[in-house]
C-alpha cells in the first residue's frame, strides 16, 4: 500500500496503468544487451557470422532503449512500434512518388489542376479535423481500432496505386494519384492525432509526457524515416528494373504490419473512466482574465455558473503555446510542398531540381532532430516563453527569405523552422501536462494534435496556390506569420485579438460545470 500511494505521489504517475512489478534489469539477460559482449567464444569465422553477431548486438540495443525506464510495462513500447510504423510509411511514400507526386506531374498539368486536387482532398480533412478530438472524448473503447484503421486505409489506398501503375512510363493516372497520395497524408496526420490522445495513458512512472514525445519522434526518425526509406529505396530501385513500384509493396507490408501492431497496444488505453474532455473556448468571469499576469502568483478561479457536463478549459500557458505551434505548423506544411513547385518551376536539369529539394530536406532533417533531441534535454521551466521566442525566430527567416529570394536562406529557414517547431511541440506538451489535471490529458493531447494537424494542411495548400518565386511566396506565409505571432505574443500577455479563444484567462483555469461522479467543482484545489 505504501508503495502504490508513493506511486501516486509522484509526478509523473499514470492513474490509467494497473499495478506495475518491479522492472526488470535487462543487463542480466543473456539474450541481449551485456551478455553479447562478454561472448567468450571464438571470433567469427565468416562475414556472414560477423553480420549475425553484428545484427544481435543492434536488436540488443535496441531493445533496451526501447524497454527503458519500464516502458515494456507501461505499454509505451507497445505504441512505440506503431509510431515507427507510421514514420516508415511516410518515408516510404515519399520514395515512391518521388518522381510523379505534384512537382513532376506539373510539368504537364496546369497549376490550378494540382491545386484542384489539393482543395478537393483536403476540403474534407479540414472539416473534419475540428471534429476529431471531440469524437476521441466520446471514443470509449475502440481507440486502438482507430489506429489500426489508419493504416489498414493506407493499404487500400496503396494497392489501389499498385493497381493503376504504368510500367512502360512509370507513372500514375492524374485521377488515382492526387486523390492517393494526399489521402495517406490525411491519414497519417489522423494517426498523429490518435497516437496524441494514447500516449497519457501509456507513460511510464518515471518519466513525463515531454520525454515520452521526444524519444517516440527520435525512435520514428532513425527506425521509421531512416530505416523505412533505406529499404523503399533499395526496393525501388531492384522491382523498377521489372518495371514494377515497388516502394508501394513496401508500403503495404509497413501498413499491414502497422495495423497488426496498433492493436497489441494494451487495453488499458481504453479506460476512460473519470475523463473530463477539454474546452479551448474559455467563458469564466471578465475579472478573472487578468489574474494571473507573468510573474504573478498562479491560482484557479471558479467558474460562475454550472453548465450540463463538466468541461476542463485549457489555461493561458496552454493556449499560448498553441496559437505558437500552431503558427510554426504553418511554415511546416508550408516547406514541405512549396520547394518542390519551386524546383520544377526553374528550367533546371534533374540533378538541380534534386539539389535544390535535397538542400532544403537535409536542413529540415537535421533541424527536426537536432530540436528533439534538444527540447529532451533544455529546462521547459518557462513552456510559453520558448514557444514565443521559437515563433519569433520561424517568423524572422521567413522574413528574411521573402527579402533575398536565396537558396541558401530558404534552407537555414527549413532548419530553424523544424528545430523551432520540435522545441515548440516539447514546450506544448509540459504546459499540458503541468497546467491540467490528469483526468483531461488525453482528451487536450488529442485536440491539440488535431489544430496542429490542420495548421500543418493550410501551410502545404498555401504552398500549392502561391507563385513559385521564392521572395512572393515567403512574402504571403511570412504575412500568415506574422498575424500568428500577434496572437501569440497577445495572449502570452493575457489579451486575445480573437474573444474567447486568447490569452485573456488564468493560467489555471477551474473546471466549468460539476465533476465526473460528484456532482461538485473540485477543479480549484491546487495541483502539487
Amino acid at each position: 500500500m505504501n508503495q502504490r500511494r508513493q506511486h501516486r505521489s509522484s509526478p509523473s504517475a499514470n492513474r490509467y496503468l494497473p499495478p506495475l512489478e518491479e522492472r526488470r534489469t535487462y543487463r542480466s539477460d543473456p539474450g541481449i544487451g551485456e551478455g553479447l559482449g562478454r561472448d567468450t567464444s571464438p571470433p567469427p569465422r565468416s562475414a556472414a557470422q560477423r553480420s549475425r553477431d553484428m545484427g544481435y548486438k543492434m536488436y540488443g540495443l535496441f531493445h533496451r532503449a526501447a524497454t527503458a525506464d519500464g516502458a515494456d510495462k507501461s505499454g509505451l513500447t507497445a505504441l512505440t512500434y506503431p509510431v515507427m510504423a507510421n514514420f516508415a510509411v511516410d518515408a516510404a511514400m515519399a520514395v515512391a512518388l518521388a518522381n510523379t507526386l505534384f512537382f513532376a506531374a506539373a510539368s504537364g498539368e496546369s497549376k490550378s489542376r494540382v491545386a484542384l486536387y489539393l482543395l478537393i482532398t483536403i476540403a474534407p480533412f479540414a472539416i473534419i479535423a475540428p471534429l476529431i478530438g471531440p469524437a476521441l472524448d466520446r471514443l470509449q473503447h475502440g481507440r486502438r481500432v482507430a489506429l489500426a484503421t489508419s493504416f489498414a486505409l493506407r493499404t487500400v489506398l496503396v494497392v489501389l496505386l499498385i493497381a493503376n501503375y504504368d510500367g512502360a512510363t512509370g507513372s500514375f493516372p492524374s485521377w488515382v494519384l492526387y486523390p492517393c497520395a494526399l489521402g495517406m497524408m490525411v491519414l497519417s496526420k489522423s494517426f498523429s492525432v490518435l497516437r496524441s490522445a494514447v500516449t497519457p495513458r501509456v507513460l511510464p512512472p518515471t518519466i513525463d509526457l515531454v520525454r515520452v514525445n521526444s524519444r517516440l519522434t527520435v525512435f520514428g526518425l532513425l527506425g521509421g524515416t531512416i530505416v523505412g526509406g533505406a529499404v523503399a529505396a533499395g526496393a525501388e530501385y531492384l522491382f523498377n528494373l521489372f518495371h514494377m513500384p515497388g516502394a508501394l509493396y513496401v508500403i503495404v507490408a509497413l501498413t499491414l504490419a502497422g495495423a497488426a501492431l496498433a492493436m497489441r497496444i494494451p487495453k488499458w488505453v481504453e479506460v476512460t473512466e473519470g475523463e473530463v474532455p477539454t474546452t479551448l473556448s474559455y467563458h469564466g468571469y471578465p475579472g478573472d482574465a487578468h489574474e494571473a499576469l507573468p510573474g504573478a502568483p498562479l491560482r484557479r478561479t471558479h467558474w460562475r455558473s454550472e453548465p450540463r457536463s463538466a468541461r476542463q478549459p485549457v489555461g493561458r500557458n496552454i493556449i499560448t503555446a498553441l496559437w505558437g505551434n500552431c503558427t510554426i505548423k504553418v511554415m511546416v506544411g508550408f516547406l514541405f510542398l512549396y520547394p518542390a513547385f519551386v524546383a520544377k518551376s526553374h528550367d533546371a536539369s534533374g540533378w538541380e531540381q534534386l539539389l535544390i529539394l535535397g538542400l532544403i530536406g537535409a536542413a529540415a532533417a537535421i533541424g527536426n532532430f537536432g530540436g528533439n533531441f534538444a527540447s529532451a534535454r533544455i529546462p521547459l521551466g518557462h513552456p510559453a516563453r520558448l514557444v514565443v521566442h521559437s515563433t519569433i525566430a520561424v517568423t524572422l527567416v521567413a522574413l528574411a527569405t521573402a527579402l533575398t529570394g536565396k537558396l541558401m536562406v530558404a534552407a537555414l529557414a527549413a532548419l530553424v523552422t523544424s528545430a523551432a517547431s520540435a522545441i515548440a511541440k516539447a514546450s506544448l506538451d509540459a504546459s499540458l501536462q503541468h497546467d491540467l489535471p490528469e483526468a483531461s490529458r488525453a482528451s487536450a493531447f488529442g485536440r491539440s494534435e488535431s489544430l496542429l494537424q490542420l495548421a500543418w494542411v493550410a501551410g502545404g495548400a498555401t504552398g500549392v496556390l502561391v507563385y513559385t518565386q521564392l521572395h512572393i511566396g515567403f512574402t504571403v506565409i511570412s504575412m500568415v506569420l506574422i498575424l500568428g505571432l500577434a496572437q501569440t505574443v497577445v495572449s502570452y500577455r493575457g489579451d486575445s485579438l480573437i474573444p474567447g479563444f486568447g490569452g485573456n484567462r488564468p493560467v489555471l483555469a477551474a473546471r466549468e460545470g460539476a465533476s465526473a461522479g460528484s456532482g461538485r467543482d473540485d477543479s480549484a484545489v491546487p495541483r502539487e
